[in-house]
């Protein structure tokens, strides 16, 4: 692996931990990173796999709250159902996302205007969303009724077309179905954590044979820029939201795609 490499992945390590926990689509960005700054790794899966480096940092900033819950989960209803509102809106990425993995890899990833495009509305409807979400009834993220978790698993769904953003579906789904939006950011956080996991982990079986000694350094390196750039963010985000919103990751999103469309259109 050689320095430009080295330095193109810690870039990309770093973008991904900065983005993954934001409305802005981690995987668009990383994408249309990689396109201009002709990246690409075996399989996509340095883009998928390092995503791991920020469910790590998940897993720190949160361990002593998720220790509490598991911990107290035997004699708990409560705890179990924050477990099982977590696992309910799980399932339908596992089903819809093994029974489309290879379109959404070979077809959907390699597609760098639909994911720009993809930018600009996703943008657009994070305005009008944050504008239109009716008043604010579930202020705990651990006490989601089940229902509403199953269909923010859903919509979640909608994430697995790069650009669209998971956290920014299920920030949306989570805001129009009575989250806060302090709420709506922190059930994104829980979510995340068994969706990307597993993403990475059937990502990881699936391109098994295309791996070699190379990949695994670039993605070591990108692994830790992710963990070191998401625990910053995951510490600043749910402060910020409580208090301005999701506006400005509206308008990034839109700023970010525009860019994306012009530039591919002038041919790079």
């Amino acid at each position: 692996m050689d320095q430009s490499t080295t330095l193109v992945a810690a870039f990309l390590g770093l973008l991904e931990g900065l983005t993954e926990f934001i409305p802005v689509s981690s995987t668009g960005h990383l994408l249309l990173a990689g396109h201009f700054l002709g990246f690409e790794s075996a399989g996509r899966t340095f883009e998928v796999v390092i995503q791991l480096g920020a469910v790590l940092a998940l897993l720190v900033l949160y361990f002593g709250q998720l220790w509490a819950v598991f911990r107290n989960a035997p004699h708990d209803p409560q705890a179990r159902r924050f477990i099982l509102s977590v696992l309910i809106a799980f399932m339908p990425a596992v089903v819809i996302g093994v029974m489309a993995h290879g379109f959404i890899k070979t077809v959907l990833f390699e597609t760098p205007m639909l994911i720009a495009v993809m930018l600009i509305i996703g943008g657009f409807i994070l305005l009008i969303a944050e504008r239109i979400a009716p008043e604010a009834r579930h202020d705990d993220a651990m006490k989601f009724p089940l229902p509403m978790a199953l269909k923010i698993g859903f919509i979640q769904c909608l994430a697995m077309i790069p650009g669209t953003s998971r956290s920014g579906a299920t920030i949306v789904g989570a805001l129009m179905l009575g989250a806060s939006k302090r709420a709506a950011a922190e059930f994104s956080f829980f979510l995340s954590m068994p969706t990307m996991a597993g993403a990475f982990a059937y990502d990881l079986y699936k391109n098994r044979d295309v791996l070699d000694a190379s990949a695994l350094g670039e993605i070591a390196i990108g692994f830790v820029m992710a963990f070191i750039s998401a625990v910053l963010v995951v510490k600043w985000l749910l402060g910020y939201v409580s208090k301005h919103g999701y506006a400005l990751f509206g308008y990034w999103r839109i700023i970010v795609g525009g860019v994306a469309v012009v530039a591919l259109m002038a041919g790079y």
